[in-house]
């Protein structure tokens, strides 16, 4: 039931949105050099790699200056890219992989494979289900960024609060869940997005 409200929902997005995204693919190309689409490897179920897409919203070779991003305004992002962020419009793309099999709207997000490597044997439980699109740890981390920005060693803050915190909510979400729970963290998620 949930793969085929996934399939539908996500096919319906796709072609309704379908001028908005050519609206903010000629905003990217014009505004600064590289492609319209960023892909990058993160880890799916049963600890697969797949590859994850987004808008491009940082300049072209920014992963070699942390996997992170810090701050509201981390210099590498762009600046339709700091308002496709802001909306979470840059997270669109990743309809497509919910039609690939590689996600699910409602899921753990996928993380790459530097932090996976990281996780106890309890944690590796997030990869038992599809990563999603949004969770309960992205609403109520909604603001990461500054959090991170706020710390004197970000990635430290990163590995040693926030990834457990927001596995540990993951991990209870996979024991509890319902299609009417994911409708509403879909709703507490465009709630959170327009606060």
């Amino acid at each position: 039931m949930k793969r085929f409200l996934d399939i539908v929902s996500s096919f319906l997005v796709l072609i309704l949105l379908s001028p908005l995204w050519l609206v903010m693919a000629l905003l990217i190309v014009c505004e600064s050099r590289g492609g319209v689409f960023y892909k990058q490897v993160r880890v799916g179920k049963d600890n697969k790699d797949f590859y994850l897409y987004k808008f491009r919203t940082m300049c072209t070779g920014s992963d070699s200056k942390g996997l992170l991003t810090v701050g509201e305004r981390d210099s590498r992002i762009t600046r339709v890219g700091y308002f496709l962020r802001k909306y979470k419009l840059d997270e669109f793309p990743q309809l497509i992989n919910v039609l690939k099999g590689d996600m699910s709207i409602v899921g753990p997000r996928p993380e790459v494979r530097k932090y996976v490597d990281m996780y106890t044997p309890e944690q590796m439980r997030v990869l038992s289900v599809r990563p999603g699109l949004t969770d309960l740890a992205s609403i109520q981390y909604v603001h990461e960024n500054e959090l991170l920005a706020a710390s004197d060693d970000p990635e430290k803050t990163y590995i040693e609060e926030v990834m457990p915190a927001k596995l540990q909510l993951n991990l209870e979400y996979i024991d509890n869940q319902s299609v009417i729970r994911d409708v509403k963290l879909i709703l507490q998620t465009f709630a959170a997005i327009l606060h």
